[in-house]
């Protein structure tokens, strides 16, 4: 192979790379480039953290001519090619990843993340992984193949940062009706933090679930190896405390591995270990935390390990479109959850339940600014509402609006404030073209339910007040009697923030708690499986 690409440079009419490359060191003595007796030195261990600094050194060059000639021998990094010509003009074509005593470590470790890709969640294959491997195990290094090592390093660390840290592109997230803002990094960004030793990959510009997520990748990937997990078969239809039977063996020992116990007795016995256990599974997947094995909690210990895998890759896939870090305080709704999270100084304030839209009615995934706090609000009956659902009864009887405490508005209808409002008895605005906002609700018992998608696209909040508390609590005027007064007043008063806070609207159906615990939820949209396909079909360079 090596033949080849010597071969290739030298067509381009370079008969060898800077046959003798030398500089003066502090001492005035001079010094080669590591040369054909030189060797590279030995790939360390697995080291997936990229430690040291970049290299700074100015006076080991090569000529630039040969970056055409190293992209026509490979072709698929031509993506790059301006990027690449504009890095190494801004430094005189100086080598990045070599200094005076040789290679460095960013160099081998960038060379070990990319030999063990397949942890960062990524099925694209690596572009000329066969070429990069030859080339940096290689135990004869001449001048030659020094720079076409140089090239390879810039042009796979490229490569690495647009398929692990970058993702889809944003025309494609479009066609997964995902609008949340995409993190912005271009590939000349990446360059400049390579040249200054900021060590971007060691700092790696995700979103912090993406390494949460990675961990767990690792270890489910390590427990299908070890072939560990059997299906379950139950011989009736739930298993709760003092139960005895073979079957309490196989679910102990399924949540032992799953990391639900910390430890496995071995005891065929519903005990106390094993209602902790079982309540543990029943939280990460949002499940009533009863502690009893029934049906669908078998079914998820049934679930297949190779599906777990490809879920926590599909969400690690979204981290990486997301921005790394998000202001100080803000409101995460993730729409698998079913749960909405206030975020103040980055750290979780509070949670509560929430119900998002139906599946022919989904709930969009986008961003806002909370500018708005509607005390007693009107429910203005939207159009697709108001023509396949309230023009009809209306019909059927001429009482409707009446009974629904409704009214016409114009050429409108819209529903009364009041407890049996629609909208409760407060929502809570961010402005935006999907008609979408956060509001009370008078059917309370559905939030109680496992499964809550029954909406019509908005988000129902199981705890309205505690929100608006929340939000207002910078205003002393607004005590907690005068936001109850304002809710029940049955007159429309909006109040405005004084501080916008941002909203998000998200679709996570793998991730992982603030107690180090993964969590999954049923792909209440079927979003997954349109991106396990756009990825498989996504050739990545």
């Amino acid at each position: 192979m090596l033949s080849k690409l010597k071969k290739n440079f030298t067509s381009a009419g370079i008969a060898v790379f800077f046959v003798s490359i030398i500089f003066t060191d502090c001492n005035g003595k001079t010094k080669a480039l590591p040369s054909a007796n030189d060797t590279i030195p030995k790939i360390p261990a697995k080291d997936m953290g990229i430690k040291g600094s970049f290299s700074a050194q100015t006076k080991i060059t090569f000529d630039s001519i040969l970056i055409k000639s190293f992209l026509d021998s490979f072709p698929k990094f031509k993506t790059f090619q301006k990027d690449i010509s504009s890095f190494y003009k801004g430094r005189n074509y100086a080598y990045a990843w070599y200094d005076d005593s040789g290679m460095i470590e960013p160099a081998t470790n960038l060379y070990n993340r990319i030999q063990n890709i397949a942890d960062e969640g990524v099925l694209n294959p690596v572009p000329y992984k066969t070429d990069f491997t030859t080339l940096m195990e290689t135990e004869e290094v001449s001048d030659s193949i020094s720079t076409m090592i140089e090239l390879m390093l810039t042009s796979q660390y490229l490569a690495y940062a647009k398929n692990v840290w970058q993702g889809l592109n944003e025309k494609q997230l479009l066609t997964l009706d995902w609008f949340l803002p995409r993190k912005k990094i271009t590939s000349q960004q990446l360059l400049d933090s390579l040249v200054s030793g900021n060590n971007i990959l060691e700092n790696s510009p995700v979103f912090k679930q993406y390494n949460l997520l990675k961990e767990y990748l690792k270890k489910y990937k390590l427990i299908q190896a070890k072939g560990e997990l059997v299906t379950i078969k139950a011989d009736k239809k739930t298993y709760h405390m003092n139960d005895s039977s073979a079957i309490i063996l196989a679910i102990r020992e399924q949540l032992f591995l799953l990391g639900d116990l910390a430890a496995n007795n071995q005891s065929a016995i519903f005990d106390i270990e094993l209602q902790n256990g079982v309540k543990s599974m029943e939280r990460r997947f949002g499940y009533k935390e009863d502690g009893i094995v029934n049906t669908a909690l078998l079914a998820e210990l049934n679930h297949p390990i190779e599906k777990r895998i490809e879920e926590i890759i599909l969400n690690m896939e979204r981290s990486r479109w997301i921005p790394v870090q998000l202001n100080n305080n803000y409101l995460v709704v993730n729409i698998p959850e079913y749960k909405l999270h206030v975020y103040e100084n980055d750290s979780l304030a509070f949670s509560m339940n929430v119900v998002v839209g139906k599946n022919q009615h989904k709930t969009v995934i986008f961003n806002g600014e909370m500018k708005y706090v509607v005390f007693s609000p009107y429910w203005n009956i939207p159009a697709s509402i108001l023509k396949n659902e309230t023009l009809p009864a209306i019909k059927r009887n001429p009482n409707y609006l009446a009974k629904h405490n409704m009214e016409w508005n114009g050429g409108n209808v819209r529903q009364k404030p009041g407890t049996n409002n629609s909208l409760g008895l407060v929502k809570f605005l961010f402005p935006n073209t999907h008609s979408i906002y956060l509001h009370d609700s008078p059917a309370k018992s559905l939030f109680n339910e496992d499964k809550r998608a029954f909406s019509h696209g908005c988000i129902r909040l199981a705890e309205p007040k505690k929100l608006a508390q929340y939000l207002l609590r910078n205003d002393p005027k607004w005590t907690e009697e005068k936001i109850t007064a304002a809710m029940n007043s049955k007159t429309e008063q909006y109040v405005t923030l004084k501080d916008t806070i941002p909203v998000f609207i998200a679709y996570f159906t793998a991730w992982v708690d603030k107690e180090g615990k993964i969590n999954f939820r049923n792909d209440v949209y079927n979003r997954d499986s349109r991106l396990a396909k756009m990825i498989m079909e996504n050739p990545g360079l």
